[in-house]
């Protein structure tokens, strides 16, 4: 274990994970400056002044505490890595963790880690639901919920901590371990920040190359990347697959989802839109079982999930026409896989920040299940993204410029019919026209609400 008593740390980044971060360094006795690339509201710089460390500009020139370099920098998930002043750092010798290798030398108790381009929010959650309906003692979350570095207070050594990883979590990992690993996916996402697709395959990587020979890794067995990450840990292999019989782990028989030779529950309990959620309970009640979780149990309990808040989440029924918030759909692949939740009959709603995708794969589906699609987001923006969607999709499918959420539900109100269905699912990210996925998904929802 690391020992920052007295350490110099330059804390970059000042929101959730970064405060969590000066929070438990303070604790460690270590003294902390924070860096951030925007200016803070007044209630964040409030409680920054509380704990009485100072805030600067992220430039390279305000590492140093007069004559001192940092004894380490932890960043943020949301500083890339190879930052010319981070990369310099690192050549001076100055190493550079993120968040959660700060959280791992402090967390008590085993870890969960699960990533994957989609279904990382609802596998965690309905994970540690398990979990909990089963008795086994946990704590949820990571990219969810509470920063890692916020959840080792309340960490213990007989518990489970869950933990949602993002690619910008596990690019800097070293001493973190999981004791159980799951990759559900991989496609191309956040292309703008890892620059290329192999960058991104091999930040998720991170999470099974630094398993021990005790751990576990669970693997989707359908996807080609997933069957690669096998190569890539010294932990033994589980697999999950919709498709076919697979060598050790759960797989779907007909109706029956089957653990090895033994069925255990069938997809009438699962109560979630789409065969990816079919996936997720798969990976969520392998990850449970193998966590002690008793496979008698695990039904039941996946029959008692309520879902997840901006993931397929239904918001009102209005006229015959149904309303779902899937503002987390955050790519094009999780886009893909709401539009195959539903027969047809779609408004979809699209755009916001382009992360570097290619929209063309949306062509046939929605050529086949869509009315119309509804572009919103900033423009002239740099990063827009509804440009991109309208070259892409152009000739498939009736294509509306709307702007902002508003103005699609207005349209959609007025044109929609019983029957109809009106989907969030935005492709992009969220942040040309909003803090983040979930103010998104807030706004539409209480637009929705405010239709008459």
């Amino acid at each position: 274990m690391l020992d920052f008593t007295d350490s110099y740390v330059v804390v970059i980044g000042a929101k959730r994970s970064g405060l969590a971060a000066v929070e438990l360094l303070l604790d460690q006795g270590a003294f902390v400056r924070v860096m951030d690339s925007q200016p803070l509201s007044a209630e964040e710089q409030e409680v920054f002044d509380g704990l009485e460390v100072d805030v600067f500009p992220q430039d390279e020139e305000n590492l140093a505490d007069g004559d001192r370099e940092p004894d380490f920098i932890v960043l943020s998930p949301g500083v890339p890595f190879d930052l010319a002043m981070l990369v310099a750092a690192r050549e001076r010798g100055i190493p550079t963790i993120g968040e959660v290798e700060l959280a791992s030398y402090f967390l008590k108790g085993s870890i969960i880690g699960i990533t994957g381009s989609n279904g990382k929010t609802t596998t965690t959650a309905l994970t540690g639901h398990l979990l909990e309906a089963c008795g086994v003692p946990c704590q949820v979350g990571g990219n969810i919920g509470n920063a890692v570095a916020s959840m080792v207070e309340t960490s213990e050594d007989d518990q489970w901590n869950v933990l949602e990883l993002s690619s910008f979590q596990l690019e800097s990992i070293d001493h973190f371990k999981a004791t159980i690993a799951a990759c559900l996916n991989v496609t191309p996402d956040h292309l703008d920040r890892h620059h290329t697709f192999e960058a991104y395959a091999n930040a998720k990587a991170r999470l099974f190359e630094t398993q021990e020979t005790r751990g576990f890794a669970v693997l989707n067995y359908d996807d080609p990347i997933c069957r690669e990450f096998a190569a890539r840990t010294t932990g033994e292999v589980f697999w999950f697959s919709t498709q076919e019989k697979v060598p050790q782990g759960v797989w779907l028989d007909g109706e029956t989802i089957t653990y090895n030779v033994k069925p255990f529950m069938t997809l009438s309990q699962i109560k979630l839109r789409g065969m990816h959620n079919v996936e997720n309970v798969m990976a969520a009640a392998l990850l449970a079982h193998l966590a002690g979780a008793k496979l008698k149990a695990i039904g039941p309990a996946v029959e008692s999930f309520p879902g997840v808040e901006h993931r397929l989440e239904f918001v009102r029924e209005l006229d015959g026409v149904d309303y779902f918030n899937d503002s987390k759909a955050t790519n094009v692949d999780a886009a893909l896989k709401a539009i195959a939740a539903f027969p047809g009959n779609l408004w979809i709603i699209l755009g916001g920040k382009d992360k570097g995708s290619d929209y063309a794969p949306m062509r046939e589906p929605l050529h086949k299940g869509a009315k119309a699609v509804l572009l919103i987001g900033a423009e002239p923006y740099e990063h827009a993204a509804a440009p991109l969607i309208r070259n892409a999709l152009a000739g498939a499918v009736e294509l509306i410029d709307c702007g902002d959420l508003r103005t699609a539900l207005q349209h959609a109100r007025k044109h929609a019919v019983a029957g109809d269905t009106v989907l969030l699912a935005p492709a992009c990210a969220s942040f040309d026209q909003f803090h983040n996925y979930e103010e998104r998904g807030e706004i539409f929802k209480q637009l929705v609400h405010e239709l008459t």
